[in-house]
């Protein structure tokens, strides 16, 4: 479990009650997952007879989760105290693999 970090962040231009004084450009953080076979399988079953998918929800919200964390370290090491525009982006890397992005702007907010 990564340690907390000590910064705000939106989906939108602006954090509410804030305003900003500077802006460091993109920031990003990424991570590149691979399925496992036995949850494949898990999987394949539960295709059959329909319901969530646990196991892959876990997994993708680990990787929002661990991209987050990037994205908003690499702000706090450029001196930001914020994120704004926070979108996450998936993209398929090799089979069975994915990579989740998440990305937005560093700024600082008083």
């Amino acid at each position: 479990m990564q340690p907390a970090l000590n910064l705000m962040f939106s989906n939108t231009e602006t954090i509410p009650g804030t305003t900003i004084v500077e802006s460091m450009g993109v920031v990003t953080g990424s991570t590149v997952r691979a399925k496992n076979v036995f949850k494949d399988i898990g999987a394949g079953l539960k295709n059959i007879v329909g319901g969530e998918l646990k196991a892959y929800t876990e997994l993708l919200q680990e990787s929002r989760n661990e991209a987050l964390y990037r994205m908003l370290s690499e702000a706090q090491s450029r001196g930001a105290n914020a994120v704004v525009n926070v979108r996450f982006a998936t993209s398929s890397v090799a089979g069975g693999a994915s990579e989740l992005l998440a990305y937005g702007t560093a700024v600082t907010v008083q």
